[in-house]
């Protein structure tokens, strides 16, 4: 392997996907060009840690294969109507129903909550995409696909909505539930326990609605061949990941909560038009990030507020925040705690050490020419292993084992250093750089002696012993002193889940 040879790293990249549940060899449909589609943001709300793990991991992909010298296109939507409040169909749409209780016109709401995104995720150092399209501005488009869908009989109007017909889909593909893997006949099964209007207008309880008829209060509606509405939220992905990738593309990401419903009707909503296989090779999901034991969620108020977090709270900076989530696997359930943060930062600062540390040594005069294999370090097999762990389904935590234990020969074996050439230290240095900043995608932060760790632990016993003495006085129903100590932790990102008192 030459380190210097990227199209030699290129082919030895594999990419866990959710849709065979195995890891595969990544192959690009082109081999000069990489598109991903990655689904964005309902901007109804600020986006939680939960969501930003998601943006952060597919932001490292993005690094990763811009890195490795591809063209990459990186589309990432913004949701800006159709997103209901449940599954059935008859919920109210999540930007309509901020927009009631705000007292904003939607496009007010869309536009702040979009601001708040690009903030949040400037902050953590992420690149924006390629192109973000918006929901509202594909509105022609899905109209397009939704009458294609229903010239092929995979679709049908019903007082003016139209709906997915999955069973006539089923009987034609044999492939819905192919993605998350559910069983058909097991979703068939499924009935709904209310008398909701829109189950009765449905040929079957899981069919999805694809156009929704506007009532006469919605103010975000269109003209449409079977009257004022709006899109569902499954469509749109559909119409706009095809729009900029084409009708397949190489990878598709989101969250894992995302698997269920929302992916598998892209994917049977493409396989109804287009007749493809998968719409993408290699399908991607970010698992959930927790706290409190329990997912990150708005609708439970189980969630932490980046905004008091990251701008108030200065005790930690976003570049370690995106160290802590870096240091799991994008697969695997992270769980925030504060003892994580503090962990992370003394990591990460070790990293930053050892950097300062090559840069001096790397600006010195040596006479020594000594080559790649002169050390006890072996440099070259590093670099070797950086990249194959890397290329094991982006294995981050593995990368950053190989990234600390550079760091701890460059922090405590000054005498490894000083027996090796120039051409090995700089090299050294050149990919301690690239693995850390390029792809890792971290901000170099002040070296000082007074980082917050010290701060860090201080609060954090403050905070648990804060939170047990509202425990304590919740058991002693004084309520007003619980309440007024839960609304100040909240005012620091601390949102607590209270269960129900014996």
């Amino acid at each position: 392997m030459n380190i210097e040879d990227k199209n030699y790293i290129r082919n030895h990249i594999k990419i866990y996907n959710s849709l065979t549940g195995k890891k595969e060899l990544f192959q690009p449909i082109n081999k000069k060009y990489v598109g991903i589609y990655v689904c964005g943001p309902t901007v109804y709300h600020d986006i939680h840690l939960g969501n930003c793990r998601t943006f952060i991991s597919f932001d490292l992909v993005f690094r990763y294969f811009k890195h490795l010298g591809y063209k990459v296109r990186y589309v990432r939507n913004i949701t800006d109507v159709g997103h209901l409040e449940n599954e059935r169909d008859d919920g109210e749409d999540k930007i309509s129903k901020k927009s009631r209780i705000e007292g904003l016109e939607p496009m007010e709401i869309v536009q702040k909550y979009t601001i708040s995104f690009h903030k949040i995720l400037n902050i953590f150092n992420t690149l924006p995409p390629s192109i973000e399209p918006t929901a509202t501005g594909h509105i022609i488009e899905q109209i397009d696909i939704i009458q294609e869908l229903i010239k092929k009989k995979l679709a049908y109007e019903k007082n003016g909505s139209v709906y997915f017909d999955i069973k006539k889909y089923n009987k034609k593909f044999s492939s819905y539930g192919k993605l998350s893997h559910n069983k058909i006949d097991k979703l068939f099964n499924q009935k709904l326990k209310n008398n909701s209007s829109v189950v009765v207008e449905k040929r079957c309880f899981q069919d999805f609605s694809l156009w929704k008829r506007a009532n006469d209060n919605h103010i975000m509606n269109w003209n449409s061949p079977w009257g004022k509405g709006f899109p569902g939220w499954h469509i749109e992905c559909t119409t706009m990941s095809t729009k900029y990738l084409g009708e397949i593309f190489d990878i598709h990401g989101g969250g894992i909560d995302l698997k269920f419903p929302h992916h598998e009707c892209e994917l049977a909503q493409a396989i109804g038009i287009y007749e493809n296989k998968n719409l993408a090779h290699y399908w991607m999901h970010t698992n959930m990030l927790t706290f409190n034991g329990k997912k990150m969620s708005k609708s439970t108020g189980n969630f932490l507020g980046l905004k008091d977090i990251i701008i108030y709270n200065k005790s930690f900076h976003p570049t370690i925040i995106r160290f802590f989530i870096l240091q799991s696997h994008y697969r695997s359930l992270l769980n925030f705690s504060y003892q994580g943060l503090i962990n992370a930062e003394k990591g990460y600062y070790r990293l930053m050490n050892a950097i300062e540390k090559l840069k001096h040594f790397s600006t010195k005069e040596k006479t020594k020419t000594n080559h790649y294999y002169s050390s006890t370090f072996n440099i070259i097999q590093w670099i070797k292993d950086c990249y194959n762990a890397i290329n094991d389904d982006f294995n981050i935590p593995l990368l950053i084992s190989f990234l600390f234990k550079a760091s701890h020969i460059v922090n405590n074996s000054s005498s490894v250093i000083n027996n090796m050439g120039c051409s090995d230290i700089n090299l050294w240095n050149k990919y301690m750089n690239h693995f850390i900043f390029d792809i890792l995608g971290l901000q170099t932060l002040s070296l000082e002696k007074n980082s917050s760790y010290e701060t860090s632990k201080k609060f954090k016993v403050l905070i648990e012993r804060l939170i047990k003495f509202r425990i304590e006085e919740r058991k002693r129903r004084n309520w007003i002193l619980s309440d007024r100590i839960r609304k100040e932790l909240s005012h620091v990102g601390i949102s607590l889940h209270d269960d129900k008192l014996c």
